[in-house]
């Protein structure tokens, strides 16, 4: 009988973005390691980025449990009726009194996160499953970190082995240094963090700088599954266009927000290639920032050659990819740089085409980029290595390139080291 294993998430088809795509693919590729997931999932979420198309990648077989769910951003969104999503609040560059307190009830009251309220109503529901031995582990995958309660009081209730998934840090996530948080809150963040790290059965990070700081600070192993890329998404069609020297035609895929700044490769490409004339674009492809698009239409060359596709179908992507030069990777200038490896760079690396990436050179996805041969990550304020790059970019000529096995990174490789996990915490 294969066992089964809860899986609490908060982004789900047709939830869009990154966030969503780490335990779409292991749900995908867990029945083939021996256990069968089971979703657990709020009835309607509160998220900006919606791609109905990835609900055609959920097996019509798995079984998904949607749970109704309260956020105060519901609320928020009654009283302001228009205006960006409250989630994006703190990107808006005039923010009004309703907004600023809408921050500040965020950073002290609602913690972790304003999906807490979810945590207490989903542990009295899933009670009732696990008193009927219907799962043999849970897994818990944050942000949102509160999602991590909801794991801890079923193991503290019922002993079921929890693994739970860090996407990203907790108490030194770089995105808690953006709210105006008092320090009995930070040190309440913390608290809840070290119980759910000596806690937990298992504990997974995504990079090998953020399992060297969580094994500092819960003082225990932490095991590192790395994000990866479905060969399953690449169409059987895809194919690249040939380069052609005298050229450069740059795709940025993802989000661009308050932490992901492409402004200073913009003004290296401006700098690099404005007197000439030459042939040179940059297409983004997904949500962007209002600051960086208004700063784009300040400047008439810029204008001119940079483009915003807006947010597109995930299978969409690779048209894009099909017609790029080379691909750009903004990676976050802030303390959690070093470990910040997005998923989106495996499928980079599977496309085969060159990488330019902006972040920390000794990072995480440098290391990653530099053992394949695929790319290169500059300091955000290397304005003359990113001339060099760009330079040398556009100057090239040549078929895609050729790398080593990739095997390690895909996503069913990374279901079965969930897999050999669950067997570990299970015996």
């Amino acid at each position: 009988m294969q066992k089964r294993v809860l899986i609490v998430t908060y982004y789900w088809p047709p939830s869009g973005g990154s966030g969503v795509q780490r335990w779409l693919k292991f749900a995908k590729y867990l029945p083939e390691a021996g256990w069968e997931p089971v979703i657990f999932t709020p009835e309607n979420p509160d998220f900006d980025l919606k791609d109905e198309s990835l609900l055609q990648e959920v097996d019509p077989h798995l079984e998904v449990i949607r749970f109704p769910i309260w956020e105060p951003y519901q609320l928020f969104t009654k009283l302001k009726k228009q205006g960006n999503h409250p989630g994006r609040l703190l990107e808006q560059p005039k923010k009004g009194a309703l907004e600023k307190l809408a921050i500040w009830l965020r950073a002290n009251v609602l913690v972790p996160d304003p999906r807490v309220f979810w945590v207490r109503p989903s542990v009295k529901f899933l009670s009732e499953l696990l008193q009927a031995g219907q799962f043999q582990a849970v897994i818990t995958t944050g942000p949102p970190h509160s999602l991590h309660l909801i794991g801890l009081e079923l193991n503290r209730q019922f002993g079921i082995p929890w693994l739970a998934d860090f996407r990203d840090p907790w108490s030194q996530w770089e995105f808690l240094d953006t709210l105006p948080m008092l320090q009995i809150i930070r040190r309440k963040h913390a608290l809840l963090e070290r119980q759910v790290l000596k806690e937990a059965d298992a504990v997974v990070t995504i990079s090998p700088t953020f399992q060297r700081d969580l094994e500092k600070l819960s003082g225990r192993k932490i095991d590192l599954v790395t994000n990866g890329y479905d060969p399953a998404d690449i169409p059987k069609d895809f194919v690249l266009q040939p380069k052609a020297a005298n050229r450069l035609h740059l795709i940025y895929t993802g989000i661009i927000d308050a932490i992901r700044n492409p402004l200073p490769l913009m003004q290296a490409l401006k700098a690099e290639f404005e007197s000439e004339g030459e042939e040179v674009s940059w297409t983004f492809v997904g949500k962007v920032s209002e600051q960086v698009q208004q700063q784009v239409q300040s400047d008439p060359w810029l204008q001119s050659h940079i483009h915003f596709a807006g947010y597109v179908p995930h299978h969409q992507v690779f048209n894009f990819y099909s017609m790029a030069d080379s691909l750009v990777l903004i990676l976050t200038d802030t303390k959690n740089a070093k470990g910040n490896i997005p998923g989106k760079l495996f499928e980079y690396l599977a496309t085969g085409l060159p990488v330019l990436a902006l972040g920390d050179p000794e990072g995480d996805s440098a290391v990653l980029l530099r053992q394949a041969g695929a790319g290169t990550v500059l300091g955000h304020g290397d304005l003359k290595g990113m001339r060099v790059k760009l330079r040398g970019l556009y100057e090239s000529a040549g078929a895609q390139q050729v790398l080593g096995s990739l095997d390690a990174f895909s996503r069913k490789t990374g279901s079965s080291q969930i897999a050999e996990l669950l067997d570990k915490i299970q015996s």
